[in-house]
């Protein structure tokens, strides 16, 4: 059996001004989307026509969001992904759960790396979109210790932090 296809809309989808009509499937987003926009301005507009072309706005559950927040701490891109982008994340993983084809639409380099890493599908719209999957650590800029973990200041000397790539991986597409 076929299943039926999900596209999950991150805020750079909508925000990208491309044309966004599957006819394919439903289209998601999490609430905290909406929250992105201006209420008067013309994302804002876009954003409500798309909720009339049959947008629906789902909330992720807790559990999925925990299970993001995991593997984001995996791929060192817990520092990188906003709230909403692991709601989007999120949405995505309940989906792929219930069996669903799961696409998310973004061009959010650090929402397709941990996309990639949990075996979910993306597209990106205005973007290449990612080539490699990366695994990120966190430098001192001071001392130079390292932290496997998103540590915006280091707790030996107080300096801040940069993201370096430790480890990459070809994606297959």
């Amino acid at each position: 059996m076929v299943s039926k296809k999900i596209y999950i809309l991150d805020t750079s989808a909508i925000l990208s001004g491309k044309s966004i009509s599957p006819v394919d499937g439903e289209m998601l987003a999490p609430e905290s989307v909406s929250l992105e926009f201006r209420k008067s301005g013309r994302d804002y507009r876009n954003f409500q026509f798309l909720i009339e072309k049959g947008l629906l706005i789902i909330s992720p559950s807790k559990n999925s969001i925990s299970l993001v927040r995991k593997v984001a701490e995996t791929t060192g891109d817990i520092g990188r992904l906003s709230n909403v982008d692991i709601d989007v994340l999120a949405l995505a993983l309940d989906k792929q759960k219930e069996n669903f084809d799961v696409m998310i639409l973004t061009d959010d380099y650090s929402i397709q790396n941990v996309a990639h890493a949990m075996g979910i599908k993306f597209i990106s719209l205005s973007q290449k979109g990612i080539k490699e999957e990366f695994k990120w650590i966190y430098v001192c800029r001071g001392c130079g210790k390292k932290f496997d973990r998103h540590i915006k200041v280091c707790p030996i000397c107080g300096k801040t932090t940069k993201s370096i790539v430790i480890r990459s991986y070809k994606i297959k597409r």
